[in-house]
């Protein structure tokens, strides 16, 4: 793999040497058309749809003008010579564009005074700051608040130029009065910044942001766009933890900004803050919990209703938001209609999602698998003694079971006691080789379906859709089905009113196998999930030797996957409605007002069935004799009743456990804004306003016993389950509910000199009922200054246009901040039930007890960031560079702070930590060749950052260090990952450690240390430091290819916990056990341990802390850096001559492949996927989309 790595390097060259300005020679193609006294505005928007130029026109010059006729064969200059004859009209071809203006008179020019108005064509609203240059020379002026300007003594032989930015500029004879509209132009559209509060020229901001087309990063076959965003942004780092739908991925924007905290950017869509239905961390996105399945904030949005989306970055970009915006803000816009327009578009995805396959992974075949388990049970760890009555058996237990089984009425056993008879069912198991993936997953086909109509006049303008999408499931009891709607309506109540209104719904309906939450041992070091039947993770953990139809033995009950995931499973259902109004009314010139209300609400019903006859309700009635009631650890030991067994709280059913989380949220905004241009040279906005937030969370849990799903439901609990509950602290339900309450003052002021230099500033004053109650900690003050200067606006750059065409150089420091970590909310002290501390584990009491410590100066986190950063741009824009550069300083962060026990605690959270990092992102885009039906664009995306925390109490243990996720260090990255000191293997294969004595040991391994850590080695951290992308863009004619490569470096991956001091014959285990230490000698050959006999585990009753060390040790790491081939993709639009008779005006077809391999990855990984760390490989998709219009 390390040889492919390098060959990549040639690849990336050759792709960026190849000349930018290679010329594709390409004749004009023939065009037949047919007018039917048609005017000429109609004629030219129709010749633009099927030449593929822009035609650019002045409504006022073309307005007296009609034209009938058919034309047939001709190219479009042969066109246009035949329309225009007789007219006093005339035009100009440059590149793409075609320009048609008024014929100038024959011989005298006259001289006069310009007035005129420059509007959007899009709303028809006046462009403010819009530049008119009369062509040629250095005289020009900015349209004011109204978009009018003024221009004296125009020749009118000259041509005045006409741009704004994000609008495809227009050269014009010059008249008198003019009325200007200027286009669109999907290129450069990224030009207009959109902040959610406002819609900005870019000469006129100064932050760091990427606009990002949704048409541009969309994946087919993932319904959650935001795992779109990997790669497209410099700065922005996506980790797909989990594939699930509803599953947020881990989304950071310049890194880490908190330690405790998620750090996860802020969602605003349509400018309204999206508030999570349940505030989950991190490190709970990786646990694979049921909680993780409404994490992602934007999941009940269908894809095609985006239209874009804005990352604002650095303090400036971000400053608006305040002390909501120290990780970064996603602003999404959804589409609206648009004045003049009537279309009717409909999106068809299928996607097939392929079955993982055991090539991919470094798992043993069943005759490898047996070769091990006939070396367990020579050492006696698969006896008859051992597997009959063990909580977890597989070939060998049923192999046992059926030897003790006798059928009274066949009058023999169920497998006969002999040698031969126990050889020949082994051999049966050995050469079985079951494909759990085969048999567990299906190449299902997703689809998703969509259809929206955008309407609209001078008046109004509507745009509506509704989309279905159904996914039948990769595995079983894993499918899902969404239901989506949204309107969003634009009212012109008057010239100086306006109102939109935007409501949107959706409905979501998905399966997934019954789950728990997982649990760390912080003893042993184990990490576990009771009655884990996760499909992946038992396909990867169970042995290929067992029977898919048999049942096994797990939790000392019968087990077989395939009946328990038909009577263990979840029905989740969520529900989410938006709906928010805005008015803007122009009580005067250059004034505008106006105010936003919205209110959302998300209701969640997740229902887990345990049946009767499953797995885990068996369990907690395992009891066939004493010695398995002695053993099974779901029986419950009554404390009154003296020298009994344990007894079964669950005699009878099942359990039914309902989790209903609901939210709401309120938002009130009303703002002021001030424009104006004077003196033709001074651009001034004003921008403020106040809003208010309220967020009402509630969670309620209920675990009923009992359940007879067989008998209607109906339930019969026993007494002996309130009892235990109410002794070891277990409740069978809870009610958490939240009130949060944020209210903010802000305003903003820009001003420009001619667009040339810019300064900018922002203050918001905000205070929240999370925090303290002192005024100093509830109140904070958050602010910008920021500054941009656009040199190609300067005169004397001019000279440089033949190579250098575009020159901006911008800087900003700002102080923004964040709540913190949601479990941090002692601002009074937190008092819960909980299980105080005994001598042995398994006894058990409920006691009442201090949570957190109250913190009275319990305030925001906060973040100082100086951000620089320039522009480039070469050959007319056909090559642009970008370039930021970020230092950061958090301080107040969240931290344990050591007390002297006087509350009741001796330690409690507090904004005692700091950090810093820093980070510099490039941005490289090219047109290589841009002929009219050739063109090829290529982005280069690369980011950088590093990150270390500079003061923090090390109250954190060994346990926390050392696993996957990572944790902080003084001294250190945020998410940094430590090891366990491994020293090779001992004389009896055991793996040595050197443990916070300095001693060389094998068990005596603290993990709950939390004072000496000096014994543990630096690894890395578990974030990606380098991220970036590769894309080209080839298209010709309606045909485009896009070949997208996504890469990550600078992380390190914990690789996976499969070692252990006991194993079943249940287990899976990974090809490197057949390296494994086997007799004296082989510890100077290899790393990998004995497997542990009945007598090692005997002799040394923590042999369990070695194998867990081990899994946590220096020898198992491995880098996470990979390249990958993310997306590759081919469409066509059908040309328009062959879909005009079925009256559409757009068809096309796209086919998409996604996750197609890994162009490099470490060795050491074994097939595990980097990226997809908790999935172990990437999902291979392959979609074919259907998209029209009419």
């Amino acid at each position: 793999m390390r040889r492919k790595r390098y060959l990549l390097f040639p690849l990336f060259f050759f792709l960026f040497c190849l000349p930018f300005c290679a010329e594709a020679q390409v004749g004009e193609k023939k065009l037949t058309v047919e007018f039917k006294n048609e005017e000429l505005s109609s004629v030219f928007k129709q010749l633009s749809k099927i030449s593929g130029y822009k035609i650019l026109f002045t409504y006022d010059d073309v307005k007296s003008y009609t034209y009938s006729g058919a034309i047939k064969d001709k190219n479009i200059r042969e066109i246009l010579d035949i329309v225009l004859s007789g007219k006093k009209l005339e035009y100009t071809i440059d590149k793409e564009f075609i320009t048609i203006t008024t014929k100038g008179p024959s011989k005298q020019a006259k001289v006069y005074t310009v007035n005129g108005v420059v509007l959007s064509a899009d709303d028809g609203e006046p462009l403010i700051g819009a530049t008119v240059m009369v062509k040629g020379t250095s005289t020009g002026v900015l349209t004011d608040i109204d978009g009018k300007f003024t221009l004296p003594n125009v020749s009118s032989r000259s041509k005045l130029e006409f741009s704004y930015v994000g609008m495809l500029p227009q050269s014009l004879s010059p008249s008198p009065t003019m009325k200007v509209t200027l286009q669109s132009d999907v290129q450069t559209l990224s030009e207009v910044v959109v902040t959610g509060m406002q819609r900005m020229d870019k000469r006129m901001f100064t932050g760091a942001t990427d606009q990002l087309k949704a048409e541009n990063i969309k994946m087919d076959g993932m319904a959650d766009i935001s795992r779109g965003l990997e790669g497209r942004s410099a700065g922005v780092s996506v980790q797909n933890v989990s594939g699930t739908f509803g599953t947020a991925p881990k989304i950071r924007v310049r890194g880490a900004t908190s330690i405790y905290g998620s750090s996860k950017p802020l969602w605003v869509v349509d400018g309204v803050i999206m508030e999570d239905v349940a505030e989950i961390g991190a490190d709970d996105l990786s646990s694979g919990d049921a909680e993780t399945l409404i994490s992602s904030a934007i999941a009940g949005l269908n894809a095609d209703d985006i239209e874009s989306f804005q990352i604002l970055k650095d303090g400036s970009a971000t400053s608006i938001y305040g002390a909501r915006a120290m990780a970064g803000v996603i602003v999404v816009t959804t589409k609206k209609g648009k004045s003049g327009t009537n279309k009717i578009s409909y999106t068809g995805e299928f996607t097939m999602r392929m079955k993982p396959s055991y090539s991919n992974f470094n798992i043993m075949n069943s005759q490898e698998q047996m070769d091990v388990y006939k070396n367990m049970e020579q050492n006696g760890s698969l006896s008859f003694v051992d597997s009959y009555r063990a909580s977890q058996s597989g070939v060998y237990g049923k192999m046992y079971h059926l030897i003790n089984q006798y059928s009274a009425t066949g009058g023999v056993f169920g497998l006969a006691n002999t040698p031969e008879a126990r050889g020949a069912y082994l051999k049966q198991a050995e050469f079985r080789n079951t494909d759990w993936f085969d048999l567990l997953f299906s190449n299902s086909i997703s689809q998703n379906h969509a259809v929206s109509m955008a309407t609209g006049t001078d008046k109004a303008s509507y745009y509506t859709s509704i989309s279905v999408m159904n996914d039948p499931g990769w595995t079983k009891r894993s499918k899902v089905q969404r239901y989506t709607a949204n309107i969003n309506s634009t009212y012109n109540i008057f010239k100086n009113l306006t109102l939109n209104l935007i409501g949107n719904a959706s409905f979501r309906k998905q399966q997934a196998p019954g789950t728990l939450g997982s649990q760390a041992d912080p003893v042993s070091g184990e990490v576990k999930r009771d009655f884990d039947i996760n499909p992946y993770s038992f396909a990867l953990n169970t042995s290929r030797t067992l029977d898919p139809n048999e049942y096994y033995v797990r939790n000392y009950a019968p087990f077989n996957i395939f009946h328990e995931l038909d009577n263990n499973y979840m029905d989740l259902k969520v529900t989410d409605m938006r709906f928010q109004g805005e008015m803007k009314w122009k009580p005067i010139q250059k004034v505008e007002l106006s105010i936003l209300g919205a209110y959302k609400y998300s209701s969640t019903t997740q229902n887990h069935y345990v049946k009767d006859y499953s797995n885990q309700a068996w369990a907690y009635r395992a009891m066939d004799d004493a010695t398995m009631q002695q053993a099974n650890p779901w029986l419950y030991t009554d404390p009154d009743k003296i020298n009994t067994l344990p007894e079964s709280v669950l005699p009878v059913g099942g359990f039914y456990r309902d989790t209903k989380y609901t939210m709401s949220s309120y938002d009130l905004r009303s703002t002021v804004s001030y424009n104006d241009v004077f003196n033709e040279n001074h651009i001034v906005n004003f921008f403020g306003g106040m809003e208010l937030n309220a967020t009402d969370r509630s969670k309620v849990w209920f675990n009923g016993a009992g359940m007879q799903y067989g008998m209607g439901m109906l339930s019969s609990y026993d007494y002996l389950f309130f009892k235990q509950g109410n002794e070891e602290n277990t409740p069978y339900n809870t009610v958490d509910e939240t009130k949060a309450r944020q209210v903010a003052f802000f305003a903003t002021g820009t001003y420009s000199w001619k667009g040339r230099y810019t300064v900018n500033g922002t203050v918001r004053y905000e205070g929240s009922n999370k925090l303290g109650k002192s005024r100093s900690a509830r109140w904070l003050p958050t602010w910008n200054i920021s500054g941009a200067w656009n040199a190609h606006e300067e005169t004397w750059f001019s000279k440089l246009n033949s190579i250098l065409s575009n020159l901006t150089l911008k800087a900003s420091y700002s102080l923004t901040a964040d709540r913190g970590p949601a479990f941090v909310s002692n601002s009074l002290a937190m008092v819960s039930s909980y299980n105080p501390w005994r001598p042995n584990a398994d006894v058990m009491e409920s006691g009442l007890g201090i949570l957190q410590g109250k913190n009275s100066e319990l305030t925001y986190e906060k973040k100082h960031e100086l951000n620089l950063g320039i522009d480039l741009g070469f050959l007319d824009n056909r090559i642009n560079f970008s370039m930021d550069w970020y230092k950061r300083k958090n301080y107040d962060l969240i931290g344990w702070l050591s007390t002297t026990g006087l509350d009741g605690e001796i330690g409690k959270y507090a904004n005692v930590a700091s950090m810093r990092s820093h980070g510099i992102e490039l941005t490289l885009s090219t047109r290589n060749i841009a002929k009219k039906d050739f063109k090829w664009n290529t982005d280069f995306i690369f980011s950088k950052t590093k990150n270390k925390v500079t003061d923090l109490e090390a109250f954190s243990s060994v346990m926390d260090m050392v696993s996957g996720y990572g944790f902080a260090m003084q001294g250190y990255p945020v998410r940094s990952l430590f090891s366990l000191d491994f020293r090779g293997l001992n004389e009896e294969g055991l793996p040595t450690f050197i443990n916070e004595n300095g001693e060389l040991t094998t068990s005596n391994i603290n993990f709950q240390e939390r004072n000496n850590k000096s014994h543990l080695i630096y690894e890395g951290t578990t974030d990606p430091t380098i991220t970036g992308s590769l894309g080209n863009v080839f298209s010709y004619k309606g045909l485009k290819l896009n070949v997208f490569i996504t890469y990550s470096f600078g992380n390190v991956i914990r690789l996976d916990p499969v070692f252990s001091n006991q194993y079943t014959d249940l287990d899976a285990m990974p090809k490197e056990f057949k390296n494994r230490w086997m007799r004296p000698g082989d510890e100077h050959r290899t790393n990998i341990p004995v497997i542990a006999d009945k007598y090692m585990n005997v002799n040394d009753s923590y042999l369990s802390r070695a194998y867990n060390a081990y899994n946590y040790s220096s020898d198992r790491i491995a880098k996470g850096d990979f390249i990958r081939l993310k997306e590759i993709s081919l469409s066509y639009d059908l040309p328009k001559k062959w879909i005009e008779p079925l009256k559409i005006s757009n068809l096309g077809l796209k086919l998409q492949a996604t996750n197609l391999f890994l162009l490099y990855a470490d060795d050491k990984l074994n097939g595990q996927d980097p990226e997809f760390f908790n999935l172990k490989s990437a999902t291979k998709l392959f979609s074919v989309l259907l998209a029209s219009k009419r």
